[in-house]
């Protein structure tokens, strides 16, 4: 299970810390994905280097490939992928929602063909529980509807209705298929029974979003997130309902925006009370040759770096802005050698968890207007460019 404790608030901030058998979580904070089982490029020592605390994995994928049942065998995907430090897992319901012309929403769950082979699935709360508890992570979430946008209030209700549905029948899975929890011990590393987290839904609706909070409240859950944003709505409502729902959610629980990695985003939830975050962006972007930096968004490939001798980012202190130039980071890009996904992505996640180190420290000075108003030209550079 999990501990969370408030250090502090400042302008709706939150600096908080969240306690498990693995480790500690500083919050606000970022999760890097790792949807099969591996950050991208990364080597989990390098992840540890950087600062990363938690990573986060995906229950869809790894149920299809290699199966569960393999992880549990090897041991746990802590073991699997060589990782002792905290692990949230998403439940798939994303990974769902985005096959919405390979699948069929059932009140019992969901029947699905796989993207890899064709094959044919059907997933249920009790099922993605199972799958969860054989992976072992230290944060499970519940199974959910992911609510499209566009939806109606009809549509939107009737999802809501499921997600509580399927909510109670996780909660009632773990449960069912948990021993007792040891006690916490700080910074341990030693394994520990799953905590679960609900997941507001309610489409674009304030009075549906309520509804599903409230439902959600009542079955008490060990954290709460933020589920259905950022899937095609404009930035406006999105920010709307943030800073309508997180409020609603206990004081004393994590609250969890998922899917979202703009830092523009990042810091409106933040100031909402937000806490954790996790996002594909720095990953896949470091991929494409796209890297954020303090002097905006740079594409490495540009004809103008081909001789350019500088650091990608003078300002940065990783191990790509220390040791290579913007000559070498374009020529390995332009070549398709795989050194420059690594040099990417490692520059690309540091400048995420420093950005989220930077705000926490604010946050515990009592500087976060100050920091919010310094850093939105920045990443107005690096991520509305």
């Amino acid at each position: 299970m999990i501990d969370f404790e408030i250090k502090k608030e400042d302008e709706g901030a939150r600096l908080g810390k969240i306690t498990t058998n693995r480790g500690v979580i500083n919050t606000p904070a970022f999760m890097s994905v790792g949807t099969n089982a591996t950050v991208k490029a990364m080597m989990p020592e390098e992840m540890k280097e950087l600062g990363a605390e938690v990573l986060l994995s995906n229950t869809y994928h790894l149920y299809l490939r290699p199966g569960h049942d393999v992880i549990r065998e090897v041991g746990g995907l802590h073991k699997f992928m060589q990782w002792d430090r905290p692990i949230l897992t998403d439940s798939g319901g994303f990974q769902v929602f985005s096959l919405a012309r390979l699948r069929k929403i059932k009140d019992d769950g969901v029947e699905f063909r796989s993207h890899i082979d064709g094959s044919l699935h059907f997933l249920t709360p009790e099922l993605v529980m199972e799958i969860q508890g054989a992976l072992g992570s230290d944060i499970a979430m519940v199974f959910d509807e992911c609510t499209p946008y566009p939806a109606d209030k009809e549509y939107a209700l009737n999802s809501l209705k499921l997600t509580s549905a399927w909510a109670r029948r996780c909660k009632e899975a773990i449960r069912n298929n948990t021993p007792p929890s040891p006690p916490l011990t700080k910074g341990g590393m030693g394994g520990g029974t799953q905590s679960l987290f609900g997941i507001v839904q309610g489409g674009m609706f304030k009075e549906l979003r309520k509804q599903s909070a409230d439902e959600l409240m009542e079955m008490d859950f060990d954290g709460y997130a933020l589920g259905g944003m950022s899937v095609g709505e404009p930035k406006e409502l999105m920010y709307e309902m943030i800073n309508y729902t997180a409020p609603l959610l206990p004081q004393d629980k994590p609250r969890y925006l998922m899917g979202i990695g703009d830092l523009m985003d990042v810091l409106e939830a933040v100031a909402a009370g937000i806490d954790m975050f996790d996002c594909v962006m720095p990953t896949r972007n470091a991929r494409n040759g796209a890297l954020f930096t303090s002097q905006g968004r740079i594409s490495i490939k540009r004809e103008e770096f081909k001789k350019d001798p500088g650091p990608l980012d003078p300002n940065c202190t990783c191990y790509t802005c220390s040791n290579f130039s913007r000559a070498y980071m374009r020529h390995v890009y332009m070549s398709k050698e795989i050194i420059s996904m690594r040099l990417n992505t490692i520059h690309n996640i540091h400048f995420f968890l420093e950005f989220f180190r930077n705000m926490r420290d604010a946050i515990g000075k009592g500087e976060f207007k100050s920091f919010r108003q310094k850093q939105t030209p920045i990443m107005q550079d690096n991520f509305h460019s």
